[in-house]
């Protein structure tokens, strides 16, 4: 499998199971690794055989953006669903970063990593 990799998709969600997560949000980061086959795409130079990265990462951040949920866990997997509609895409690798969590000792980071196949 090749891979098509994007780091560092950053956008403001409303998610979180405390109060002040839901009302005033935070950033959330996301990193995608797409596992495909890009020979077709390579073979023709056409873009209609592979996925379109640009397109992805557009509905990554509607994800981030859209309706909250209370786990990280949650959204790491409307991500990889979403990424899996692409009919491109065999399998998924995405990393959740929440780096502003409600923790109250200092930390770098908080992320979930989570990786879905088509069955």
């Amino acid at each position: 499998m090749d891979r098509v990799t994007l780091r560092g998709l950053r956008a403001r969600g409303y998610h979180g199971v405390f109060a002040h997560e839901r009302e005033q949000g935070q950033t959330f980061v996301v990193d995608l690794v797409l596992s495909l086959d890009s020979r077709p795409a390579a073979a023709g130079d056409d873009l209609t055989k592979t996925v379109h990265y640009g397109v992805v990462a557009e509905e990554v951040v509607e994800v981030v953006r859209g309706e909250p949920v209370d786990l990280i866990e949650t959204l790491a997997e409307r991500i990889a669903e979403r990424c899996l509609k692409h009919e491109a895409v065999r399998e998924v690798e995405v990393v959740v970063h929440k780096p502003d969590a409600p923790i109250t000792v200092p930390f770098d980071d908080v992320s979930i990593t989570i990786t879905r196949s088509r069955v």
